[in-house]
Protein backbone atom coordinates (compact mmCIF):
# COMPACT_ATOMS: atom_id res chain seq x y z
CA UNK A 1 0.00 0.00 0.00
CA UNK A 2 1.13 3.77 -0.83
CA UNK A 3 2.24 6.10 1.92
CA UNK A 4 -0.17 8.99 1.95
CA UNK A 5 1.78 12.44 1.36
CA UNK A 6 0.92 15.23 3.00
CA UNK A 7 2.64 18.46 1.95
CA UNK A 8 3.09 20.58 4.78
CA UNK A 9 3.72 24.57 5.27
CA UNK A 10 1.95 27.96 4.76
CA UNK A 11 2.03 28.07 1.43
CA UNK A 12 1.96 31.78 1.32
CA UNK A 13 1.14 32.68 -1.40
CA UNK A 14 1.53 28.93 -3.24
CA UNK A 15 3.63 29.19 -6.02
CA UNK A 16 4.84 26.75 -8.83
CA UNK A 17 8.15 25.90 -6.56
CA UNK A 18 5.83 24.29 -4.47
CA UNK A 19 4.10 22.82 -6.75
CA UNK A 20 7.25 21.22 -8.79
CA UNK A 21 8.49 20.28 -5.21
CA UNK A 22 5.34 18.23 -4.19
CA UNK A 23 5.14 16.63 -8.24
CA UNK A 24 8.66 15.24 -8.10
CA UNK A 25 8.19 14.13 -4.28
CA UNK A 26 5.02 12.82 -5.45
CA UNK A 27 6.38 10.59 -8.05
CA UNK A 28 9.86 9.69 -6.19
CA UNK A 29 8.34 8.48 -2.93
CA UNK A 30 4.92 6.53 -5.07
CA UNK A 31 2.32 8.69 -2.36
CA UNK A 32 -1.47 8.38 -2.20
CA UNK A 33 -2.77 12.31 -1.81
CA UNK A 34 -4.56 13.50 0.72
CA UNK A 35 -6.58 16.99 0.62
CA UNK A 36 -7.64 18.64 3.53
CA UNK A 37 -8.98 22.19 3.70
CA UNK A 38 -8.81 24.85 6.35
CA UNK A 39 -6.17 25.17 9.22
CA UNK A 40 -4.95 22.77 11.22
CA UNK A 41 -1.75 22.17 13.12
CA UNK A 42 0.20 18.96 11.38
CA UNK A 43 -0.03 17.17 14.46
CA UNK A 44 -3.86 17.11 14.81
CA UNK A 45 -4.13 16.16 11.12
CA UNK A 46 -1.40 13.56 11.76
CA UNK A 47 -3.19 12.25 14.61
CA UNK A 48 -6.48 11.76 12.60
CA UNK A 49 -5.00 9.94 9.68
CA UNK A 50 -2.89 8.29 12.06
CA UNK A 51 -6.44 6.92 13.71
CA UNK A 52 -7.86 6.16 10.53
CA UNK A 53 -4.62 4.21 9.10
CA UNK A 54 -2.75 3.01 11.71
CA UNK A 55 -0.23 0.44 9.61
CA UNK A 56 -0.18 2.88 7.01
CA UNK A 57 3.11 4.87 6.40
CA UNK A 58 2.44 8.48 6.62
CA UNK A 59 4.77 11.30 4.60
CA UNK A 60 5.25 14.45 6.04
CA UNK A 61 6.91 16.83 3.22
CA UNK A 62 8.40 20.15 4.01
CA UNK A 63 10.49 21.98 2.82
CA UNK A 64 14.33 22.84 4.12
CA UNK A 65 13.25 25.95 5.50
CA UNK A 66 9.97 24.52 6.98
CA UNK A 67 12.15 21.96 8.65
CA UNK A 68 14.85 24.18 10.01
CA UNK A 69 11.86 25.66 11.73
CA UNK A 70 10.03 22.59 13.20
CA UNK A 71 11.54 22.80 16.63
CA UNK A 72 8.77 25.94 16.81
CA UNK A 73 5.85 23.68 15.83
CA UNK A 74 3.35 23.10 18.22
CA UNK A 75 4.27 19.27 19.31
CA UNK A 76 7.10 19.14 16.98
CA UNK A 77 8.58 16.00 18.67
CA UNK A 78 4.99 14.29 18.60
CA UNK A 79 5.15 14.25 14.57
CA UNK A 80 8.08 11.61 14.31
CA UNK A 81 5.82 9.01 16.28
CA UNK A 82 3.03 9.57 13.57
CA UNK A 83 4.90 10.32 10.20
CA UNK A 84 8.03 10.22 8.20
CA UNK A 85 9.22 13.60 7.93
CA UNK A 86 10.13 13.99 3.85
CA UNK A 87 12.18 17.39 3.56
CA UNK A 88 12.88 18.84 0.16
CA UNK A 89 16.61 19.99 -0.66
CA UNK A 90 17.53 23.60 -1.27
CA UNK A 91 20.45 24.86 -2.96
CA UNK A 92 22.56 26.60 0.11
CA UNK A 93 21.00 24.65 2.73
CA UNK A 94 22.39 22.06 4.94
CA UNK A 95 20.41 19.42 7.44
CA UNK A 96 21.54 20.57 10.69
CA UNK A 97 24.30 18.48 12.50
CA UNK A 98 23.60 19.79 15.86
CA UNK A 99 20.61 20.66 17.84
CA UNK A 100 17.58 18.61 18.52
CA UNK A 101 17.02 18.71 14.68
CA UNK A 102 20.75 17.50 14.31
CA UNK A 103 19.52 14.57 17.16
CA UNK A 104 16.77 13.60 15.55
CA UNK A 105 18.93 13.67 12.08
CA UNK A 106 21.34 10.90 13.74
CA UNK A 107 18.95 9.10 15.41
CA UNK A 108 15.83 8.77 12.71
CA UNK A 109 17.46 9.99 9.43
CA UNK A 110 17.77 7.61 6.66
CA UNK A 111 18.43 7.85 2.78
CA UNK A 112 16.21 4.88 1.42
CA UNK A 113 12.79 5.61 0.31
CA UNK A 114 12.21 1.89 1.37
CA UNK A 115 12.28 2.54 4.82
CA UNK A 116 9.57 4.91 4.52
CA UNK A 117 7.14 2.24 2.58
CA UNK A 118 8.31 -0.65 5.25
CA UNK A 119 7.42 1.41 8.58
CA UNK A 120 4.72 3.40 9.46
CA UNK A 121 6.92 6.84 10.96
CA UNK A 122 9.91 7.58 12.41
CA UNK A 123 12.54 8.55 9.90
CA UNK A 124 13.53 11.43 8.63
CA UNK A 125 14.58 11.65 4.54
CA UNK A 126 15.78 14.55 2.61
CA UNK A 127 15.66 14.25 -1.26
CA UNK A 128 17.37 16.76 -3.96
CA UNK A 129 14.96 17.63 -6.82
CA UNK A 130 14.65 19.64 -9.43
CA UNK A 131 14.61 23.54 -7.36
CA UNK A 132 12.94 26.62 -8.63
CA UNK A 133 14.38 29.38 -7.20
CA UNK A 134 11.39 31.02 -5.90
CA UNK A 135 11.00 32.31 -2.22
CA UNK A 136 6.92 32.84 -0.62
CA UNK A 137 8.57 35.86 1.04
CA UNK A 138 10.44 37.52 -1.96
CA UNK A 139 6.97 36.75 -3.59
CA UNK A 140 5.61 38.37 -0.93
CA UNK A 141 7.91 41.61 -1.52
CA UNK A 142 7.65 41.19 -5.34
CA UNK A 143 3.57 42.00 -4.97
CA UNK A 144 3.30 44.37 -1.80
CA UNK A 145 5.58 46.34 -4.20
CA UNK A 146 3.06 46.06 -7.27
CA UNK A 147 5.15 43.68 -9.81
CA UNK A 148 3.51 40.82 -11.54
CA UNK A 149 3.83 37.42 -10.83
CA UNK A 150 3.39 35.88 -13.65
CA UNK A 151 5.19 32.88 -14.24
CA UNK A 152 6.03 32.46 -10.61
CA UNK A 153 2.71 30.87 -9.57
CA UNK A 154 -0.07 29.20 -11.47
CA UNK A 155 -2.19 31.47 -13.87
CA UNK A 156 -5.59 31.20 -11.20
CA UNK A 157 -3.48 31.52 -8.19
CA UNK A 158 -2.15 35.06 -10.09
CA UNK A 159 -5.79 35.92 -11.10
CA UNK A 160 -7.09 35.66 -7.15
CA UNK A 161 -3.88 37.54 -5.72
CA UNK A 162 -5.38 40.24 -8.45
CA UNK A 163 -9.08 39.86 -7.77
CA UNK A 164 -8.30 40.02 -3.65
CA UNK A 165 -5.93 42.46 -3.63
CA UNK A 166 -5.01 40.02 -0.72
CA UNK A 167 -1.02 41.14 -1.13
CA UNK A 168 -1.51 45.00 -1.93
CA UNK A 169 -0.44 47.32 0.52
CA UNK A 170 -2.94 48.40 3.21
Amino acid sequence: MQPIGLFGGAFDPIHNGHLRTAFELWQALKLAEVRRSGFSYSVDTLTELRQEHPDRSLCLVLGMDAFLGLPTWHRWRDLLDLTHVVVAHRPGWKAPTMGPLGEAMVDRGTGSIRDLHATPAGRIYVHAGTQLEISSTELRQLLVAGRDPRYLVPEAVRRIIFDTGCYARG
